[in-house]
Parts: structure tokens; C-alpha cells; sequence
């Protein structure tokens, strides 16, 4: 009975919350381009399905290390290109842009179902996520400017990562119900659709009007700016190390569920499909629950309570896969993913506002595309462990590997992002002159007021 009492109260924050989360749809710019990207990632996780099952189709039981080598080439790929497109790409000719990457996004997918050598694998990924290396920093980077409001934002960025976790877990289901019907190549054909979708209502989206601000910057100066702003800010620095767990577990996810479920649990395509809908159900409820938790705790409280969840499954994972083989079983797998993803969550959520804060609006393209390669760099690491290590030292030394690379991440994170981190900072201008126009605004220094790295605050104070 006391059960029941001291659950109505949380269902009805649950309920809450979710009401909060779909009113911001009411923006139409941010509901159109939220329609845009739920479309994609429909696409894309009927696409994530049918490249495991491709890669075990031509590889057999080296499939995790095929979709490591896979998934390193299009990290390779995020890291080189992100920040040239942040940098390249006019504000003002972002929504077209956009548009040709999602067409090219569906040409390449289309071709996917006829490939029969592990190397055509290997260059038709290399050409999708060329152009989503491209597309999502810029993408990002509007939703901001549609929605200026922070308590806005934030519900967008939950609403956001509910999106990608909708994915992970609808559409592996829509998958195995598919499957039932037609052969896994026939699965690329709905990640065509929705990216011709997805460049559909980016096409009738309503933005706002860019301003554009005049700057003498050269290409170079351009292409590092996000990347010297985000290293100079100490709670960027955090959310980078914070990205490393997040990636030691999603890589460990992603690559070795397929050789899990098949080699060692004897599962099939709709198994697999339930493996990665647990982890993409535990993500989706952490999304839920986040609003209402970040208006009570810090940023820091909560990603490095969620790098912590992480270590301690990894931990245990290894653990049973080392010492405890008995435990291996779907009683095992299947709640250890349903917590990575709602650890992978509360990491990965809250990025945004940190972003947000850090950084002029003009500066916001150049500042997510250096998260988004940065983020990758992280990827770029986890995924050899996952695949490689896995297949050539077995699946406990990758976990093993996997883990250290979370501690590693957590510790750096508590080291890097400052507990009493403050948004308004007293500071000082020694090298600017008394009469200069900041002064007019801000008082002669030293003075406060919110701080960002930009022209005027090239270093963090202290």
C-alpha cells in the first residue's frame, strides 16, 4: 500500500513532464526540424539493424570486428570534417546545405543492400558519414536560435535525446516485425525514406533570420575558434572526458551485441533487436526523467552521477564475463543495458546547455561542431577496443579495456569541471585599453558578468 501511495506521485512527474516536453512542438520551427530528425533516426536505426546483420551475413563471427573497423572509419570521418563544415558553410546557407546531405544520405543507403565485399562496407560508410559529419553540428547549432529561451532549450534537448532513444528503441522493434516480412536489405530502403523525409520538412521549416556578423577572420582562424573556446572553458573540458564514458559504453553496445546475442546466447535477428531496444528503453526513461531532475541538481551532479552508473555496470559486466561465465544470460545482458543506456543518457543530455552557456550564439556552429568531433575522438578510441580487442583477446579483456577507459573519463571529469562552477565571473582586462567600448557596457575592470572565451576573453580567469 505504501508502495502504491509514493508511486502516484512520481507517475504524475513522469506525466508532468512528458506534457512539459511535447509543449515545446508548439515552437513550429523547432517542431518541424524535431519531425526531421525523428524521421532520420527511424531510418537510421532500421540501418544500424541491417549493418550488423550485413556484417555477420559476409563476416560470420568476425562481425564485431567488421562494424569496429566500421564504426573507427566514421569517427575517423566526424573528427576530420565536423569543424570545416561549422567553419565553411555560411549561417545563412545552412538550411540548403542540409538538405543536399540528407539527399546524399539516401542515395548511399540505397546501394548498401548490393554490396558483396567487406571493403565496399568499408567506402559507402565513409561516404554516408561524410555527410552526416556535416550535417548534424549545423544542425544543432539551430536549435538554439529557434528556441532562445533556456527552460525552452533544455526541454528541447530532452524531447532531442528522447528522439535518439526512440530510435533505439522503436525502431529495432519496427525491425524485427519487419523482418518477419521481407530480408534485412530491405531495411536500407526505409532509411532512404526517411532521409528524403527528413529533407522534406528541413525544406518547409520556419527559421529565423540569420544575423550575420562581420568578422575578418581567416579559414584557419574560423576552423579552430570552436575548438580553442571549447578547450579553454573548464566545464567543456569535463563534458569532453565525460564523453569518453559515454563512449567506452555505447561502443561496447553497439559493436558487441550482435556477437553476444548470436555467438554466445544463441539469438536471432529479433533477439538482437530486443537487446538494443533495452538499452534505447533505459536511455529513453532517463530523457524523461531529466527536466525535472536538472531543475533541481547542477549539471556536474548529474553527468558525473551518470559516468559513475556507467563505471560500476562496466565493472560488473567484466566481472561476470571474467570470472562468473554461469551468469552469462539474457538475466544479465539484458538489465546491464537497460542501465548503460540510462547512464549513457544523463551523460549525453545535458551537453547542450553546457554548450549553450559557453558561447555567443554566433560562436554556437563552431562550438558544437568541436563537441561534435571531440565526442567522436572518444568514439574513435572506444570503438577498436570493442571490436578488435574483443575479436582478438576475447570479449572479457575488451570489457576490461572498455572499463578503464570510463575510469579514465571520470576521473579527468572530476578533475576538470569545477564544483562552485559559476557563469558570471569577476575578471580583468590588463590588455585593453581604458576607453575601450567593453568598459561602456561592463564597468572599468575588474568587473563581472556572464563569462565566454571570445575575442575580448581569450583565457579562463584563475
Amino acid at each position: 500500500m505504501l508502495h502504491q501511495q509514493g508511486a502516484a506521485p512520481s507517475v504524475l512527474i513522469w506525466m508532468t513532464g512528458v506534457g512539459s516536453m511535447l509543449g515545446i512542438l508548439r515552437h513550429a520551427g523547432f517542431r518541424q526540424l524535431f519531425l526531421a530528425q525523428m524521421t532520420a533516426l527511424i531510418g537510421t536505426g532500421l540501418a544500424t539493424v541491417a549493418l550488423a546483420l550485413l556484417a555477420y551475413e559476409l563476416a560470420g563471427p568476425s562481425a564485431g570486428a567488421v562494424l569496429g573497423t566500421a564504426l573507427a572509419i566514421k569517427m575517423a570521418v566526424y573528427v576530420l570534417l565536423a569543424p570545416l563544415a561549422g567553419a565553411l558553410v555560411p549561417p545563412a546557407k545552412r538550411k540548403a546545405t542540409l538538405i543536399s546531405l540528407d539527399v546524399i544520405r539516401a542515395g548511399v543507403v540505397l546501394v548498401l543492400p548490393f554490396v558483396t565485399e567487406i571493403w565496399q562496407i568499408y567506402l559507402l560508410i565513409a561516404i554516408l558519414q561524410a555527410a552526416s559529419a556535416c550535417f548534424t553540428p549545423l544542425f544543432q547549432s539551430l536549435i538554439p536560435e529557434v528556441l532562445p529561451e533556456e527552460r525552452d532549450y533544455t526541454q528541447a534537448l530532452s524531447l532531442s535525446r528522447i528522439a535518439y532513444d526512440l530510435e533505439s528503441l522503436f525502431s529495432p522493434t519496427l525491425a524485427a516485425i519487419l523482418l518477419t516480412w521481407i530480408s534485412f536489405h530491405g531495411l536500407f530502403v526505409g532509411t532512404a525514406f526517411g532521409f528524403v523525409l527528413s529533407a522534406g520538412l528541413i525544406l518547409v521549416a520556419a527559421l529565423p533570420k540569420t544575423v550575420v556578423t562581420d568578422r575578418s577572420e581567416g579559414l584557419v582562424e574560423r576552423i579552430l575558434r570552436g575548438t580553442r573556446i571549447y578547450l579553454q572553458t573548464p566545464r567543456l573540458r569535463g563534458l569532453l572526458a565525460l564523453n569518453l564514458c559515454a563512449a567506452a559504453g555505447g561502443a561496447m553496445v553497439f559493436v558487441n551485441t550482435v556477437v553476444i546475442v548470436r555467438e554466445f546466447l544463441g539469438g536471432g535477428e529479433q533477439q538482437l533487436a530486443l537487446a538494443l531496444a533495452t538499452f534505447g528503453g533505459g536511455s529513453m526513461l532517463a530523457a524523461l526523467l531529466l527536466p525535472k531532475v536538472l531543475d533541481k541538481r547542477s549539471d556536474r551532479q548529474v553527468m558525473l552521477t551518470a559516468a559513475a552508473v556507467m563505471v560500476v555496470v562496466l565493472l560488473a559486466i567484466t566481472t561476470v564475463w571474467v570470472a562468473l561465465p554461469n551468469w552469462r544470460g539474457w538475466a544479465t545482458l539484458l538489465p546491464a543495458w537497460g542501465l548503460m543506456g540510462m547512464a549513457y543518457a544523463g551523460l549525453v543530455t545535458p551537453g547542450g546547455r553546457l554548450i549553450r552557456r559557453s558561447a555567443h550564439n554566433e560562436d554556437l556552429p563552431a562550438v558544437f561542431a568541436a563537441q561534435f568531433s571531440f565526442s567522436h575522438v572518444c568514439w574513435l578510441l572506444a570503438y577498436p577496443l570493442a571490436g578488435w580487442v574483443g575479436l582478438k583477446l576475447g570479449l572479457g579483456v575488451a570489457l576490461a579495456a572498455l572499463s578503464v577507459l570510463a575510469i579514465a573519463g571520470l576521473f579527468v571529469a572530476i578533475r576538470s569541471w569545477p564544483s562552485d562552477d559559476q557563469i558570471v565571473l569577476v575578471h580583468d582586462h590588463e590588455d585593453l585599453p581604458s576607453n575601450h567600448p567593453h568598459f561602456e557596457s561592463h564597468g572599468l575592470a575588474p568587473h563581472a558578468h556572464q563569462f565566454v572565451i571570445d575575442t575580448l576573453h581569450r583565457r579562463w580567469p584563475g
